[in-house]
């Protein structure tokens, strides 16, 4: 701790800007690290963008609905002497989910996914028979790649000097720079519907399969192997689980409370400005999007890596589309369905390239109530709909929201319909909330961008923003902009990296480095929750 530190009065060492994921992560390790914290959420609610909307009776999250991979938030409870399962109701999906693999001609391939490779197999099969086995050949390939990568998601890469390691030499020999997601696939499967049913998880990152690099083949692996997983209450009781641990190691949350700005002597930040006034920290968190946050609360003449410039003309992901759609009855839909359009190349170059609407999007529907009757009263279900759309950002959009909106909330509910099978859905529906990418756009995310920056390879790695600011002293960030990029997990393990480093900082030893490893926490946290659910 810096001399001069000492001589100034400090409400707390750390102040963290957004309780989402990263922050409410970041509070926890810091926390239990010794690091007394406060949290302001502008939000009258903590979770971020996993937050929980209520319409009356009818619960839906805003944002994420696929939880994976659990270990990992284990490993950040477990820093805190808390296990997830004693707090959290976790069911394993099967079906995963459902795909309808849209065709040409005719009706769409209906594809459900299992953990349960063999059977997996055996459904790729009847589709195409070479593919079967490719999958299992596919399976085997990414167990080794993500063993092989995991070591590069868990530290901070600062420069090409931590490429430059052991680590990276290690995982070299996965990764194909030069290829897209789709074109890798390839070399596996022969069926274009089949390459599509493992790279659609490209949307998770915003992006076209056949832009994303092909490194995120580990996506579709991480389904088929840690599962997919429903908390009862949906993803935002991880949040309010996180937040009540948060609160008893001495956590101090502000709701409804938006830090105007960080406060900086030099290059040197010393809190956050909040309702006028400053509220001094030794360090600041930010867990607000990345991009917007820079130029929000850090000055320009501060910026000399990341300026206006750099952000303006950086790449961002799609957008979405969203209503929230609370219906009399119950719908016959597994937990999550997935709709990937007859014209998928066309739908994809719309929302990148082109930035205008199409005429079949893609679709996403998540239907929790018939396993979790804590989203819906009896007898009755919460549909949350997700089109992805192209973002707002001059130049590369074409579409007035404000007199568009319409037409995409007809096309929504025709695919409702005529593609997912739900008939009478505009009879039945009780409550209705709708939000475009200006709405998004509205809550600070830059361009509406709702996975943030892309992850092309001019963006990723040591070339996001930092874990450690550039440029600042004392300004930290977590969440989807920063290394590893967007997606809970990775958003932990966005939380777990920072902490360490600001822990190094404080001098304090990091909590998360006095657990057990996390290979124990990982069988572990796998074995503690319910057995595979039917969802059908």
């Amino acid at each position: 701790m810096i001399a001069e530190e000492r001589s100034v009065r400090h409400l707390s060492d750390v102040g963290i800007v957004g309780a989402g994921p990263g922050g409410l992560s970041a509070a926890i390790l810091l926390a239990a690290s010794g690091a007394s914290v406060d949290v302001y959420e502008r939000q009258p609610v903590l979770g971020g963008r996993t937050r929980r909307l209520s319409l009356g009776d009818h619960h839906f999250d805003v944002g994420p609905t696929f939880f994976m991979m659990p270990y990992v938030l284990d490993e950040i409870l477990a820093a805190a002497g808390r296990k997830l399962s004693d707090r959290v109701e976790l069911t394993r999906l099967d079906p995963m989910y459902r795909l309808l693999l849209g065709q040409p001609e005719g009706a769409p391939i209906t594809l459900d996914t299992t953990q349960d490779l063999a059977r997996m197999s055996e459904r790729l099969s009847r589709i195409e028979p070479h593919d079967g086995p490719a999958f299992l050949r596919f399976i085997a390939d990414n167990r080794r790649k993500l063993t092989a990568m995991t070591p590069l998601l868990r530290k901070p890469i600062r420069s090409v000097l931590d490429l430059a390691s052991l680590d990276a030499m290690r995982a070299g020999p996965h990764l194909r720079p030069w290829q897209s997601l789709y074109d890798h696939l390839k070399g596996y499967f022969r069926n274009p519907s089949i390459r599509l049913s493992m790279s659609f998880q490209s949307k998770y990152l915003g992006m076209s399969p056949f832009e994303c690099p092909e490194l995120f083949s580990i996506l579709p692996f991480i389904e088929y192997e840690y599962g997919i997983w429903h908390p009862t209450g949906g993803c935002n009781a991880l949040m309010r689980a996180m937040a009540e641990i948060a609160e008893e190691l001495g956590v101090r949350f502000h709701t409804g409370c938006e830090v105007q700005a960080i406060d900086f002597e030099g290059c040197r930040a010393t809190g956050v400005q909040v309702d006028g006034s400053l509220r001094r920290h030794r360090h600041v968190v930010v867990n607000a999007d990345a991009a917007s946050a820079m130029r929000r609360l850090v000055p320009s003449h501060l910026r000399r890596t990341w300026t206006d410039r750099r952000i303006e003309r950086s790449r961002y992901s799609c957008s979405t589309f969203m209503l929230y759609l609370g219906l009399d009855g119950e719908v016959d839909l597994p937990h999550h369905t997935i709709y990937v359009s007859r014209s998928y190349e066309q739908n994809l170059a719309d929302i990148a390239t082109n930035g205008t609407l199409s005429e079949d999007p893609s679709m996403y529907v998540c239907n929790p109530a018939p396993i979790d009757p804590t989203m819906a009263p009896r007898g009755a279900s919460s549909l949350y709909v997700l089109v992805p759309t192209p973002n707002v950002q001059p130049g590369l959009n074409h579409v007035d929201w404000h007199a568009q909106a319409p037409t995409l909330r007809e096309r929504t509910y025709r695919q409702l319909e005529e593609t997912f099978g739900l008939r009478d859905i505009r009879s039945r529906i009780r409550v209705e909330r709708q939000v475009t990418p200006l709405d998004w756009q509205g809550e600070g995310i830059q361009f509406g961008a709702t996975f943030n920056l892309a992850h092309n390879l001019g963006q990723m790695l040591h070339r996001r923003p930092q874990h450690k600011l550039q440029d600042v002293d004392g300004v930290w960030l977590v969440g989807g902009g920063t290394h590893p990029g967007s997606g809970l997990p990775v958003i932990f393990l966005s939380a777990q990296t920072t902490s360490r480093m600001l822990c190094e900082r404080l001098g304090l030893p990091c909590a998360i480095d006095q657990a057990p490893p996390s290979s124990h926490r990982r069988s572990a946290s796998l074995s503690a929750w319910t057995s595979p659910t039917a969802v059908t």
